[in-house]
């Protein structure tokens, strides 16, 4: 269906933006609002204690980063981990559907996942930082 390939810059676009959003909302809490609490947290579950500034900012900058689709491979990596450590360390133990269970940082790893390999797409800061142009026609 080429109506829906053409329209594929824009998922991309609303992958970027919804990931984004809670990663600096998540980030944001943390840096600005209990960022000692979260190293403190983070120390708890047998970390090195910088990790939990490691952690903080990386959901804050690079949900920044994923929103003005910019730097959007190395933040998706960089979020992708945080999730996966989340998971690991914090979420599991409590299944999946619980309140505090592991299905929304699956969703969150799953879509940084994506957005390492496929990039930002054509709406985005790399898009034109590359100097690219309209994207090519589809065949």
């Amino acid at each position: 269906m080429r109506v829906l390939d053409r329209l594929q810059p824009l998922a991309l676009l609303v992958l970027r933006l919804s990931l984004g959003a809670s990663m600096v909302g998540h980030g944001y809490l943390k840096l600005f609002h209990g960022l000692s609490q979260h190293v403190h947290m983070v120390a708890s579950l047998g970390l090195p204690p910088w990790l939990g500034y490691v952690s903080a900012f990386t959901e804050f900058l690079g949900g920044l980063a994923l929103l003005a689709g910019i730097f959007t491979r190395p933040a998706a990596l960089f979020v992708c981990i945080d999730m996966a450590v989340a998971i690991a360390k914090v979420h599991w133990r409590n299944g999946l559907f619980s309140p505090a269970g592991y299905e929304f940082p699956l969703a969150l790893a799953s879509i940084a996942f994506a957005l390492i390999f496929f990039g930002a797409g054509p709406i985005s800061l790399d898009h034109v930082l590359r100097g690219g142009g309209p994207s090519p026609k589809a065949k």
